[in-house]
């Protein structure tokens, strides 16, 4: 059990409310920093039970400041971050204003108030194109879009101001993020909405027309996409032991986290079809720019150094975001 109180930057977001959740519910007292640009104060208030919440920009060096000294934080965690791959390559000012300027900004601030631990929610968008098989954390960090080459960029900071100042940089690398809380009063909510398993649940529930698949020519065997899908509340548990980790040892640490097996596309909408009982009307459109044919993560280092494991399978992972859809079919507005 925790005692310490953590900053969650970005904690009103899919990933950073369940960890909020997770982290309320073992004792620690999590201060949620979120600007509302695409979280939501549903999330936040139900994640922490009207816990501390601010609204404002992670950038903003003198509020994050201010939190940080007024609440004797002890531990950071950043989920705040632009994260669409197709945007990046679109709009990459936006993409390395937020993810990389924004992150300094934010890491000013956590020198000038003396915190020594800081976990970043990276991406396995660092590694770029790969041959298929499961990534572990030696793996070449060639990332092939904007959005990775701000992830990339952020671990090499970190890294520097570990060595120079002492700040400690817990780094997880996720892949597929998917899913939802068990209870189903918090789960996922984008707009618009890109992650293949919601969509694929809004169509199969007929609140969408069908859904488009981007590209069936991949090298992959049924040439869709492959990917490593994890629960989101597996990345909120390895959050905590990171930070845990990180108390007892001070040291920081990098992980890759998935469950180390990927499913395609195709694979995922006969799930989807399975668990809800319907066929879901499915068309072909064009790749998205900058997406690699398959991703899967050596989740072994998290295991062994973390005793971290993801617990959810895919038919876990996808009838919990199966009840958040059906209770909240418009998301948060509902």
């Amino acid at each position: 059990m925790g005692s310490q109180t953590v900053l969650v930057v970005g904690g009103a977001g899919y990933i950073g409310s369940h960890t909020a959740r997770l982290l309320f519910k073992q004792g620690y007292t999590p201060v949620i920093l979120d600007d509302l640009s695409t979280g939501h104060r549903e999330a936040a208030r139900r994640a922490t039970q009207d816990g501390l919440f601010y609204k404002g920009d992670y950038s903003d060096i003198k509020l994050v400041e201010k939190i940080l000294k007024d609440h004797s934080v002890s531990a950071v965690m950043h989920f705040g971050a632009k994260a669409l791959v197709g945007e990046s390559v679109e709009n990459p000012l936006l993409y390395y204003s937020a993810n990389v300027t924004g992150t300094l900004n934010l890491l000013r601030a956590v020198l000038a108030a003396g915190v020594k631990n800081f976990i970043f929610s990276s991406s396995c968008a660092v590694f770029g194109t790969h041959d298929g098989s499961p990534i572990d954390e030696k793996a070449d960090q060639k990332p092939i879009n904007p959005y990775g080459r701000t992830k990339l960029m952020v671990e090499q900071i970190l890294q520097d101001f570990e060595k120079a100042y002492g700040v400690r940089a817990g780094v997880l690398r996720y892949f597929n993020a998917a899913g939802a809380d068990p209870a189903g009063d918090i789960g996922e909510d984008h707009n618009p909405e890109t992650h293949l398993i919601p969509n694929a649940l809004k169509a199969a529930l007929k609140l969408t027309e069908g859904m488009v698949i981007n590209g069936n020519d991949y090298a992959t065997p049924d040439g869709t996409c492959v990917r490593d899908y994890i629960h989101i509340n597996d990345l909120a548990a390895a959050h905590l032991r990171m930070l845990e980790f990180m108390s007892g040892n001070k040291k920081g640490l990098d992980v890759n986290l998935g469950v180390g097996h990927g499913y395609s596309i195709l694979e995922i909408i006969r799930e989807v079809e399975k668990v809800v009982g319907k066929k879901i009307q499915v068309r072909v459109g064009p790749r998205r720019p900058g997406d690699p044919s398959s991703l899967v993560a050596n989740p072994s280092k998290a295991q062994d150094i973390l005793n971290w494991k993801a617990q959810f399978d895919l038919n876990g992972i996808v009838e919990s975001a199966y009840r958040w859809t059906v209770k909240h079919p418009m998301g948060y507005g509902a």
